[in-house]
């Protein structure tokens, strides 16, 4: 393959990505999930427990299981490290990546 049918796919995948997350946007949540607003971390700057909108606060195992079944909106649970774990969906906004959340 020449170098550019290689640039060609790789803009044809981010558009496919730009038009797939529009389309997300454009859809509710599932109804009822939650937003978290604030994190808490330990020593060694480790996320260890999350606040939602309502004020509730939750462990890291009760917050990764309410993302695993929608009831936390914007999160995505992956598997790396040997275990699963919560991030913030990567929607390109700084500002409500989990770190960047206020501490409680």
């Amino acid at each position: 393959m020449e170098k550019e049918n290689f640039e060609q796919i790789y803009e044809q995948y981010k558009q496919e990505g730009a038009n797939h997350l529009q389309q997300e946007s454009a859809q509710p949540g599932q109804p009822g999930a939650e937003k978290i607003v604030a994190i808490r971390k330990n020593g060694d700057d480790d996320i260890i427990a999350f606040k939602t909108e309502s004020g509730r606060e939750l462990d890291y195992l009760t917050a990764l299981e309410e993302a695993k079944t929608g009831k936390l909106a914007h999160l995505d649970v992956f598997h790396r490290y040997g275990r699963d774990i919560i991030r913030s969906e990567p929607d390109g906004i700084e500002e409500n990546n989990l770190n960047n959340l206020p501490h409680f």
